[in-house]
């Protein structure tokens, strides 16, 4: 059994049977970009992602500093913010970061005693518990912060019956093209920058009561030129994953680094879409013109009824699709996972997406890791930033 399969095992162990209860999270309610143009933005993830229109709030609701578009795909739900003025603090966060995630919002039953928890364990305060209310109920929300600039909203809605939130309408659209397959937010994984990543899992343990359940250093995740290191935390329940990675010195510039340079700072490096059938959503999502990473080399292919093990006697999927699409395949005690990444969407070389379809594998793709940071590296060298 390898070593990261062995803490997987131990890590989940710990996690269901003594992970701290004081933060009791349902799941992950909605993520939330700053952009610097909602609307533009929204048609974009409709359009390529088959995001589908829910809720709408601005100038028409009564916003006078902001704008804001909700896209829903099954449980998955996406923030799309726009200042509408110069003074809004909006702009601060765009001209430093670019688009980005500002708000990884956590669905709890007590908004208000998460946010004590958290502050009383050394939580910054982003926002002190708020009730909103309409004529569909109330939703109470509080946040903190989280590493750089990114900020955890709790949100409470059990007496809410309304399409999104107090101050949002339902938004109504004639062009919602077919969704793709996203079910949920599998993981999302933050950068952080040299010699954090322990403060910040120390922080996700104390503050957020998660637990580390998978390590991985630079002799795991290194190539000839780049190398980082990562640990991934989870809440009790193992419906929230945290991945947090920090760059670690290679012969050149890892993508830890490129990230950080141009996000300038730690934030969200990648979302981690769930889906149960990722041939046919990877196919959709290349005839909407998402571009992928580079594909993995033939020897990659070739290895992977080696690395499948047992597995390869339950796989369903053809492996010539697999290869033909660049889906990427790897395999832990439990089972096998598949997966493949996005190009950055933004301008930026920072925010990407991850499409993954787990077939019984609680891990994050070990096996995949050099061939995809080569992959990594060959956009890099085409960008100039390796």
């Amino acid at each position: 059994m390898s070593k990261d399969i062995k803490s997987v095992n131990y890590g989940l162990e710990k996690i269901f049977k003594g992970a701290q209860d004081f933060l009791p999270l349902l799941g992950t309610d909605y993520v939330e970009f700053y952009v610097g143009n909602a609307k533009q933005s929204a048609h974009f993830y409709k359009t390529a992602f088959g995001f589908q229109s829910c809720a709408y709030k601005g100038l028409e609701t009564g916003s006078r500093d902001s704008v804001s578009y909700v896209l829903k795909q099954d449980k998955i739900r996406l923030v799309l913010t726009t200042p509408l003025n110069s003074k809004s603090p909006i702009n601060n966060h765009l001209v430093k970061h670019g688009d980005g995630v500002k708000v990884v919002a956590l669905w709890v039953e007590d908004a208000r005693k998460a946010y004590e928890e958290t502050i009383k364990r050394g939580a910054k305060s982003y926002m002190e518990p708020m009730v909103e209310t309409d004529e569909h109920g109330e939703v109470v929300r509080s946040a903190i912060y989280t590493y750089g600039e990114t900020v955890h909203m709790f949100v409470e809605r059990k007496n809410y019956k309304g399409t999104f939130l107090p101050g949002f309408k339902p938004w109504k659209s004639e062009y919602n093209p077919t969704p793709v397959g996203f079910k949920f937010i599998d993981h999302m994984v933050g950068n952080v920058g040299w010699g954090e990543m322990n403060t910040w899992v120390k922080w996700y343990e104390e503050v957020m009561g998660f637990e580390n359940f998978l390590s991985f250093d630079d002799k795991q995740i290194h190539t000839e030129y780049s190398a980082l290191m990562s640990k991934v935390m989870s809440n009790g329940n193992g419906r929230i994953k945290f991945p947090i990675n920090e760059p670690a010195k290679g012969k050149k510039r890892s993508q830890i680094e490129e990230y950080l340079d141009f996000y300038e700072g730690p934030g969200v490096q990648h979302l981690a879409m769930a889906t149960d059938d990722i041939i046919s959503t990877v196919a959709q999502l290349k005839s909407r013109g998402v571009e992928f990473l580079p594909p993995p080399p033939q020897s990659y292919y070739d290895d992977i009824p080696r690395r499948l093990g047992e597995h390869k006697k339950m796989m369903k999927e053809d492996m010539t699709e697999l290869q033909k699409l660049s889906i990427m395949v790897d395999a832990d005690e439990e089972g096998y996972l598949l997966q493949i990444f996005t190009k950055p969407v933004e301008d930026r070389p920072t925010l990407f997406f991850e499409i993954i379809q787990r077939m019984g594998a609680k891990g994050f793709g070990a096996g995949n890791f050099k061939a995809l940071f080569e992959s990594i590296e060959r956009e890099q060298a085409n960008r100039g930033t390796l």
